[in-house]
């Protein structure tokens, strides 16, 4: 009933452990494990121990399970961790239709970090398995840009050696020889990279071994204290300090061109290190390209990389965009586009019900348990997230223009009525928003990298007057 990870497929194990299985028999470090295979979930379907909802306009309101798992499974799990020594396990989703080249269903699914015992394990399969209806899911499939079954099909469940990672990321690895790998990484276990929770360190390594790097703000850290994670304060010589030298960068670049000439294609890859050895947790084809990014810093193969950071930004070209000032706010173009809407400040899923058709989402981040909203919005403003995270995947699948880690982009300006929020921003180029007044109200805008216009909504008149926000991907205003 369990299949040990080294002989997972993906017709057997779902698309996560199926791929994950294919590392581990050509030799990649993958961390040890077996799969609760895809007909164990069938099997708990037919015989009525999950208790799915009926899809409604909003997704499914209740998925969880009806019973406990069947004894003989629990049994197999208990031999199962037995042989991994009970150590602290992830336990992961691994649907049929994730992880494929038509859809990556990135962060759609549960997973379950620092579980130990059978109990925990048992507990973290069924919500493996009920995540498969839930909201964000059924959200996901429904506005998918491809043509998505209507069948949610099954769901096998991961369960893996927890790696306690120093420092975690994401590498793009493209499936030109030529082209450049970009890498990003911060303190600490992944969710916080791939949650967007935290800004990343951006680092892109040159066909020839060259490495630029931007070095962000990383506030916080994810890590493991127990059967717990813990989520934590960077101290202050951490925040700016790069998490990864330039050895680290291009050995990291290494094994992503190792990992497309296996699967194939250009490849995301989420990685860990821990005790000086690096870790491969999950591999996917890219389903959307990232946006354009500006000339690397010139660094030599060999040399010290140059860094910026947002309190110190580097002096551009003459040709480039104008010098940061004041009153201009500076993210990352996480996908690319021009959207006009109502700047709808969401902090929380309390603030959910007041997105309506058009809205661009002004937010402190978006994690996956937003992707409902994503149906609807016509643009994403962050405060944090990196290029390579699941929020980012997905808006770039969705094609909704996305701009991340704007620093204060969801505070109100100074001398601004009470219960104003937004603030009218003057396109200036790609990736720098610009603040200024307006005779409406207060707005935002969202500037983005190169790319055509894709999705546009119309704004809603509110309180009396007429609140928009637009986003662009050219390099002047409209």
């Amino acid at each position: 009933m369990l299949i040990p990870l080294s002989e997972a497929t993906q017709e057997t194990c779902g698309g996560k452990a199926g791929t994950l299985g294919m590392l581990l028999r050509a030799g990649f470090a993958v961390p040890d494990g077996f799969v609760v295979p895809l007909d164990a979930h069938r099997e708990a379907l037919g015989n009525g121990r999950l208790d799915v909802a009926v899809d409604g306009p909003e997704g499914p309101a209740h998925a969880g399970p009806a019973a406990p798992l069947p004894a003989a499974l629990r049994d197999r799990l208990t031999h199962g961790l037995a042989a991994l020594g009970d150590p602290p396990v992830a336990v992961r989703s691994s649907a049929s239709s994730e992880d494929t080249g038509e859809a990556s269903a990135a962060g759609q699914h549960e997973s379950v970090l620092a579980v130990q015992g059978v109990d925990g394990v048992a507990q973290a399969v069924r919500a493996c398995w009920a995540s498969l209806h839930s909201p964000r899911a059924t959200a996901y499939r429904r506005g998918a840009a491809h043509d998505e079954p209507a069948d949610a099909g099954s769901m096998a469940v991961l369960v893996q050696r927890l790696v306690d990672a120093e420092i975690s990321g994401v590498v793009f690895a493209p499936a030109a020889p030529d082209g450049v790998t970009v890498i990003e990484a911060s303190w600490g276990l992944g969710p916080s990279v791939v949650g967007g929770t935290v800004t990343p360190d951006s680092y892109r390594v040159a066909a020839d071994g060259s490495v630029g790097r931007t070095v962000a703000d990383k506030r916080t850290r994810l890590d493991r204290r127990g059967t717990g994670l813990t989520l934590s304060d960077v101290p202050a010589d951490g925040r700016i300090r790069p998490t990864l030298d330039d050895e680290t960068a291009r050995r990291l670049a290494r094994l992503g061109r190792r990992v497309v000439a296996l699967l194939g294609g250009a490849q995301d890859i989420e990685w860990a290190i821990a005790r000086g050895r690096t870790w491969v947790v999950q591999a996917r084809p890219v389903t959307a390209a990232r946006p354009p990014m500006p000339p690397m810093p010139s660094a030599t193969q060999g040399a010290p990389s140059p860094s910026t950071h947002p309190s110190h930004p580097a002096r551009p070209s003459p040709a480039g965009p104008p010098a940061p000032s004041a009153n201009r706010l500076t993210g990352t173009a996480g996908s690319t586009g021009t959207a006009t809407g109502t700047a709808r400040v969401v902090r929380d899923p309390s603030d959910f019900s007041r997105v309506r058709p058009g809205d661009v989402l002004v937010c402190p981040f978006t994690d996956p348990a937003w992707t409902p909203l994503l149906r609807i919005a016509a643009g994403v403003v962050t405060e944090t997230g990196g290029v390579l995270s699941h929020a980012a995947i997905i808006a770039r699948e969705r094609r909704i223009p996305a701009v991340l880690g704007i620093v204060g982009g969801d505070r109100p300006d100074p001398g601004r009525q009470p219960g104003h929020d937004r603030r009218h921003c003057r396109h200036r180029h790609d990736e720098h928003l610009t603040r200024g007044d307006d005779p409406w109200g207060p707005d935002i805008c969202t500037s983005l990298g190169t790319g055509r216009p894709t999705r546009s909504g119309s704004s809603r008149p509110r309180g009396g007057g007429r609140r928009t926000c637009w986003a662009s991907a050219s390099h002047g205003c409209p």
